[in-house]
């Protein structure tokens, strides 16, 4: 098991704890708010799990079928992620309308206010550890559930001032509020999650300053060639894939172009892990005068 799937098993653990925790809140005070918390929680176990899902499945080597590997599947996790979180804000709002029909009075506030807050300080530093280890694996399934969990701990916080609000002035109608306010919110995290991870199922461009980075070490690394131009990259969960054409002089021999290109990829693999590169040799003809100017 990777790093990275054992993070995503420790979410699913995580998880059903802080669920336990939220539930519990919430049979204590009936507080729509607190439901709202508690249902946030079952999508973050259900998102741990479709994440680990496509963890293992991402780590599948190339086949025949897939010669490029399996790394996309963490994107797909990620829109089921976001989707399972619009699901959650349908059903706080449904709660949320019932409650402002039927209101009633807090059942057990301060019991149920002590273990929320419990759960939510359990949760952020959860969500803390999978944003950095999601960066430094790369992993876009660690950075959303991450992401999302966040979000979690944010409403999290909302709740636990608002049900405190509304036990201290009596205000009942405050609840059901909190609780549609929170569906808002949940909504919005659930589409931002959804459009971060359609860029890379779309083959979108890393960040700007990753490419002009690329762009620097090809034109400082490539001595002996002549330009590069049409350089193209794509980001497949872990993997960063790159080509571009390089263009040497022609009265050189195969190897020599060769040993450009080896230490091209010599210094491109130094800063950057998980590289796949893909250099097209061609001879000065070819050239286009734009690109990347070998320094």
């Amino acid at each position: 098991m990777t790093q990275a799937q054992r993070i995503a098993a420790g979410s699913i653990l995580v998880g059903l704890i802080v669920l336990a925790l939220k539930t519990a809140a919430w049979q204590f005070t009936g507080s729509a708010a607190l439901f709202s918390d508690a249902a946030e929680s079952v999508v973050n176990v259900a998102a741990a799990a479709v994440a680990l899902a496509a963890l293992r499945f991402a780590a599948r080597p190339p086949d025949s079928n897939h010669p490029y590997g399996h790394d996309k599947a963490e994107f797909f996790s990620a829109v089921i992620e976001g989707v399972l979180i619009v699901v959650a804000s349908a059903v706080i709002l449904d709660e949320a309308w019932q409650t402002f029909r039927h209101p009633e009075p807090l059942a057990a506030p301060l019991p149920g206010l002590a273990t929320n807050a419990v759960s939510t300080g359990i949760n952020a530093g959860w969500a803390l550890l999978l944003k950095r280890r999601g960066r430094a694996l790369r992993s876009a399934a660690l950075r959303a559930d991450g992401t999302h969990l966040m979000a979690d701990v944010v409403t999290s916080m909302g709740v636990l001032a608002g049900v405190a609000i509304v036990y201290a002035t009596g205000l009942r109608l405050l609840d059901p509020a909190l609780a549609a306010a929170i569906a808002v919110y949940v909504l919005v995290a659930g589409l931002r999650v959804i459009a971060s991870s359609v860029g890379g199922l779309m083959d979108a461009a890393p960040p700007t300053e990753v490419v002009a980075r690329i762009r620097q070490l090809v034109a400082e690394s490539a001595e002996g060639a002549i330009e590069a131009h049409d350089l193209r990259m794509r980001a497949a969960g872990r993997l960063t894939f790159l080509e571009f054409h390089l263009v040497v002089p022609g009265a050189i021999t195969v190897a020599s172009a060769h040993d450009i290109c080896d230490r091209i990829e010599a210094a491109l693999r130094a800063e950057m892990a998980d590289l796949v590169i893909t250099i097209h040799v061609e001879p000065e003809g070819k050239a286009k005068h734009h690109g990347v100017l070998v320094l």
